[in-house]
């Protein structure tokens, strides 16, 4: 099987790929937000801190990339303390 039939036949199964974007937020401690990026999508420390950083830095990060239904409960997990996400197509 080639990589085109692999992506062609995993797009099929899953939808086309999506991404939870996390928007800075300016009323959480940032190990609160690191904490729930962990909880979300089961990474490090690091990981998560590199994600934080990112919104924080630039307004927006990607926290995953995955099919819609993975990142829809991501974001929904990240939300749960309402941090402000959103969810589109890649």
């Amino acid at each position: 099987m080639t990589k085109d039939e692999v992506k062609e036949t995993t797009e099929i199964t899953l939808g086309k790929p999506h991404k939870t974007i996390l928007f800075n937020d300016e009323s959480h401690a940032m190990d609160e937000v690191a904490s729930q990026i962990m909880k979300a999508i089961n990474c490090g420390v690091s990981e998560a801190f590199d994600i934080m950083m990112a919104a924080h830095k630039t307004g927006s990060a990607v926290v995953i990339t995955s099919h819609k239904e993975k990142c829809e409960h991501v974001s929904s997990i990240l939300e749960q303390i309402r941090l402000s996400t959103k969810v589109e197509p890649c």
